[in-house]
């Protein structure tokens, strides 16, 4: 009886959240102007650079799945999943090879040797500097 009324109900609403403009955050501004990135980068390399960054997700997500399927990794859960699909992501994120991939597809032919994993983060002084986090 239950099952039935659950496969009948699943019509699902996103919803506004009852938290106030102060205590509301996001990663991104509602104003298209509001971020410097969408004035200064092109945005040609902004949407191969997406592309990129979720084909990059899509490789991941199915290399993981593949190696599960065939019995060469173990998994309790989707929490540990999600773990070990961080953990690839951010190991390939942090080598050059990773971000050789991510230059190459916007158009950048640099050697991985001259690549720089430890990019200084030079803020400008005035309001909205995040500090030793780009987050």
């Amino acid at each position: 009886m239950v099952d039935r009324y659950m496969e009948e109900h699943r019509d699902f609403q996103i919803v506004a959240s009852k938290q106030t403009a102060i205590t509301k955050r996001s990663l991104a501004k509602p104003d298209p102007g509001a971020t410097p990135f969408k004035v200064v980068i092109d945005p040609k390399l902004r949407m191969d650079l997406r592309r990129a960054l979720i084909d990059l997700i899509d490789y991941h997500d199915e290399a993981l799945a593949e190696h599960f399927a065939e019995g060469k990794l173990a998994l309790e859960s989707y929490k540990e999943y999600i773990e070990l699909f961080a953990r690839s992501l951010k190991e390939t994120m942090e080598s050059r090879e990773g971000v050789s991939y991510l230059l190459r597809s916007v158009g950048f032919d640099v050697p991985p040797a001259e690549i720089n994993l430890q990019p200084e983060l030079r803020w400008r002084k005035g309001p909205g500097a995040f500090g030793s986090s780009l987050l």
